[in-house]
């Protein structure tokens, strides 16, 4: 095993690693936000609304990621006739799929939450829209942070597809230290550990955040 190159080579790898977080933040971030919306669709009373919200998650859900790459890598400039630049290609693809999942994961915490909470809400002159947006939403959202929490780091992870479509990510990173110093496994048992130091802190934050959720809700 030589690691010597990293002397040279290492702000390829911090890069790398830089491009691959930002993009999980932006396509959790996104994803959360296009996920309640697709949540809110599939509990429509307007069944057209409803059936495109269940025909979008089960789409998503049902085909692998990188289809999902490269249907957004040539599709969105086909449909809106520009350039598209390929950092936001694969943030928009990252989104995508990272909704379908929220969206079932905010299903699940929304009826999860006892039903009487929304009676009570509406006895006191609440509106539909108002019991969900300040009764519900805020306690399904505080049941599901661990599951977004592990959202982020399946994101972190599933990047990795996007070097496919030439976005600097840690692993694209990876295969240009390896084609540039003939080096087969040492690159890649780097940016193993690289990930791995990644998830490790994020579970201990996460851990670390979802104990201190607990503890409120005693108090």
């Amino acid at each position: 095993m030589n690691f010597s190159f990293l002397g040279t080579y290492y702000t390829f790898f911090l890069q790398g690693m830089y491009i691959t977080f930002l993009l999980a933040v932006i396509s959790v971030i996104a994803g959360t936000v296009l996920g309640i919306i697709l949540t809110l669709m599939r509990r429509s009373q307007i069944k057209v609304i409803k059936w495109i919200s269940i025909g979008y998650i089960e789409f998503i859900r049902g085909t692998p990621l990188l289809a999902q790459i490269f249907l957004v890598y040539v599709g969105l400039p086909m449909i809106l006739q520009v350039n598209v630049p390929d950092f936001l290609t694969g943030a928009i693809a990252l989104t995508i799929h990272a909704s379908a999942y929220i969206s079932e994961t905010m299903r699940s915490g929304i009826e999860a939450i006892p039903y009487g909470q929304t009676e009570a809400a509406r006895s006191l002159g609440m509106s539909k829209r108002r019991t969900m947006i300040d009764i519900i939403l805020p306690q399904a959202f505080k049941n599901i942070l661990p599951a977004l929490g592990n959202q982020f780091i399946g994101n972190i992870k599933d990047s990795s597809l996007v070097s496919v479509i030439g976005i600097s990510e840690l692993m694209y990173q990876t295969t240009t230290v390896r084609g540039t110093t003939a080096l087969g496994l040492e690159p890649i048992i780097v940016a193993s550990f690289i990930y791995l130091v990644m998830t490790l802190a994020l579970t201990r934050l996460l851990s670390h955040l979802e104990r201190r959720l607990k503890s409120s809700d005693y108090r």
